[in-house]
């Protein structure tokens, strides 16, 4: 059975004991966490493990009253492709 834990400033996901995938982030203020890395194990790639995770922060900023700077290029290919991200989805203006 797969579950989900946040682990210091990440969110791994686990597998009969075994850390399978993980997403991480900082804070960059009180109200903003940036994504920086995404990874899921080779053997794993292709079941949406990663965007499972993406989804789990999008949740957790949400319940928290929180922005999300999608660094990572998986991160920010899933808030592009995913328009319902955009509440939490914080983009500076130029």
């Amino acid at each position: 059975m797969r579950e989900i834990r946040e682990d210091n400033h990440r969110l791994v996901m686990v597998e009969d004991g075994q850390e399978i995938a993980e997403i991480t982030f900082q804070m960059q203020d009180e109200h903003t966490l940036e994504i920086d890395h995404t990874y899921v194990s080779e053997e794993l790639r292709g079941q949406k493990l990663g965007d499972q995770l993406v989804k789990a922060v999008v949740d957790m900023a949400r319940r928290d009253g929180k922005q999300i700077v999608p660094a990572c290029s998986f991160a920010l290919a899933q808030f592009k492709r995913h328009k319902d991200y955009k509440d939490v989805w914080r983009q500076d203006e130029k």
